[in-house]
């Protein structure tokens, strides 16, 4: 049952071939995060740009990917568009499954094709087909087309890329199975820098289960905890748009481009309203009994007998605060229609709702005008927003060109950089207080899932700098084990380390399993020392003004406390990175 070893398909579009190569390193590395480093370390072009066609595309799974449940996420490790440095990205959909029976532990692509491509592969075949026809075409199109063309949807995964990637916008997503995404850091733009459309990952093989009942009676004790507990129930109820309602009332929620973190309208786009007024079913990724994508609808056109056609759109707490709350939108079916957009268009979208947040506020202040924006861009205007929308993944003036390379740059062009709510990259949904903010702008990811700064603010009243370093050093190691393993970090309650460990040894991982803590601090220093090597430097990271001015239930910011615990956390990335920042 063991294989101790990577088994990684590396394809060259360039001469539209590939290998399977071997690679030692699993109970170091382990998988999906630790894997994603290790392979860039042995691939990739640190000193290179990240258009260069020798870079690498990695995608890695975990040993428990298949096996277990919730096992169900893919991480791609590339070098960013966003910010020219290394860079991870998770998505789940059938991704991960897919490479499992595939038979592969990753998909390593270098080269460029000399046309707009799609890339085929499964455990016995690998196709790199020209497709012109289809640069242009709006993911959801795509979709459309190659689920008609490549046959075997259960144990197939269809990754694609809009007009945003063609056009590299450092804030194009990467769609996954039509409701999940690569979404941060500009992974779509590295697809489209290779002349890669879309790649068709199909599981055309199988693979054996441990024999005996040990293994089936923890499979079914995990499933009853994952199913039968109140650990996940709040995930396939209202799921994570639960949050605008606390957040809202804990006057934690980013509104308006962050000038407000509470506001009674938000009444509108809570979790429970989306249940209420939008919420056709769930839906979950490969491998997950749980079901928490929430699909609401949106209508399409109506017909003279009064029915009409819709679209169903995933919707979560962050797509609802980027393209709702940050804009001031507060109709569910407006904020489903504006997300729709983005989703066609192939646009992260929590980059791209903060970037018009910045844009419109930029507008009322005077730094930019119509003749930038086009359309008149102002809180709560869905209609413009979404004209907005397709200007920015088209790329269609100047402006949004710029704008399409993050907020922090064309606020550096335009002004208003006091508030460009960016935190290493556009914020996530949470204004919970100094650490959460520190945590993101400094956080290998620039990810509010990196180390969980949101939540030690809310369970902290206390400022004390020690107590909060100490929480984000030992969290981030905690979650880039599960990320190496790789856990949908929703599980995170349930996938502790005894379990884990159980999980392994069931499999014949057992020296895995005995050493997890000296893996996580592998995995962890190794890629801190990636990210500095490609660039980037904790130190120089400033957080911009905008959120020294919130307010939440605790009270106004302290500028002390987060200052000093940014310089205290820059120093100990330093430390665990064991080299110095690259010039």
């Amino acid at each position: 049952m063991i294989r101790d070893y990577f088994r990684v398909l590396k394809v060259d579009l360039a001469t539209g071939r590939g290998q399977v190569e071997t690679l030692e390193g699993r109970d170091l590395f382990v998988g999906g995060s630790g894997l994603a480093a290790l392979l860039f370390q042995k691939y990739g072009k640190l000193a290179a740009p990240w258009d260069d066609p020798e870079q690498p595309l990695i995608f890695a799974i975990g040993p428990l990917t298949g096996y277990f449940p919730l096992m169900s996420k893919t991480v791609m490790g590339f070098k960013s568009p966003y910010h020219n440095q290394y860079a991870e990205s998770h998505a789940g959909g059938r991704s991960a499954l897919a490479l499992r029976f595939a038979d592969y532990d990753a998909l390593v692509i270098t080269g460029q094709a000399s046309r707009p491509s799609v890339l085929a592969v499964g455990s016995r075949h690998l196709k790199v087909h020209e497709a012109a026809y289809l640069w242009g075409m709006d993911v959801v199109t795509v979709g459309k087309f190659l689920r008609r063309k490549t046959p075997g949807a259960g144990h197939r995964s269809i990754i694609r890329i809009g007009p945003a990637g063609e056009n590299r916008a450092a804030i194009a997503g990467i769609n996954v199975d039509t409701y999940r995404h690569f979404g941060r850091l500009g992974g779509g733009a590295a697809l489209g820098a290779k002349n890669l459309k879309a790649i068709v990952i199909q599981g055309d093989g199988s693979f054996p289960l441990p024999a005996g009942p040990e293994y089936a009676k923890l499979f079914a004790d995990v499933h009853k905890q994952l199913t039968q507990t109140r650990m996940m129930q709040k995930y396939h109820n209202l799921g994570t748009p639960a949050n605008v309602a606390l957040l809202n009332d804990k006057q934690a929620l980013p509104i308006r481009n962050l000038q407000q973190t509470s506001a009674p309208e938000i009444a509108g786009i809570t979790g429970e309203r989306f249940a209420e007024d939008a919420l056709l079913r769930n839906v979950a990724c490969a491998g997950c009994p749980v079901g928490c994508i929430h699909l609401g609808y949106v209508r399409l056109r109506f017909h003279a007998d009064h029915r009409y056609y819709f679209r169903q759109v995933g919707y979560d707490h962050e797509p609802i605060f980027a393209v709702g709350a940050m804009l001031g939108v507060t109709n569910c079916a407006d904020v489903l229609q504006l997300i729709d957009m983005t989703e066609k268009m192939g646009l992260d979208v929590m980059s791209a709702g903060v970037a018009l947040a910045w844009a419109t506020e930029a507008a009322a202040n005077g730094h930019i005008s119509e003749q930038e924006t086009v359309v008149p861009l102002t809180f709560g205007g869905t209609k413009t927003y979404e004209e907005a929308l397709r200007h920015l993944a088209l790329g269609s003036t100047d402006f949004y060109r710029l704008l399409a390379q993050g907020t922090a740059t064309a606020a550096a062009h335009y002004g208003g950089q006091d508030y460009a709510c960016v935190l290493g990259q556009e914020m996530a949904g949470y204004a919970t207080g100094e650490v959460f903010f520190v945590s993101q702008a400094l956080g290998f990811r620039h990810s509010h899932l990196d180390s969980g700064g949101y939540a030690f603010d809310q369970k902290h009243e206390d400022r004390t700098v020690e107590t909060a370093l100490a929480f984000l050093l030992q969290e981030e190691r905690s979650r880039v084990l599960l990320t190496s393993l790789v856990v949908c970090l929703f599980a995170r309650e349930v996938y502790q380390d005894s379990l884990v460990a159980a999980c392994l040894h069931s499999l014949g991982y057992g020296t895995l399993a005995d050493r997890m803590d000296t893996a996580a601090q592998q995995i962890q220093q190794q890629r801190w020392h990636l990210r500095l090597a490609t660039g980037f430097d904790p130190q120089q990271i400033r957080i911009p003004k905008r959120f020294l001015e919130v307010r939440t239930w605790k009270g106004p910011i302290d500028p002390a406390f987060l200052e000093t615990l940014r310089q205290r956390y820059a120093e100990a990335i330093i430390d665990l990175a064991g080299v110095a920042p690259a010039v």
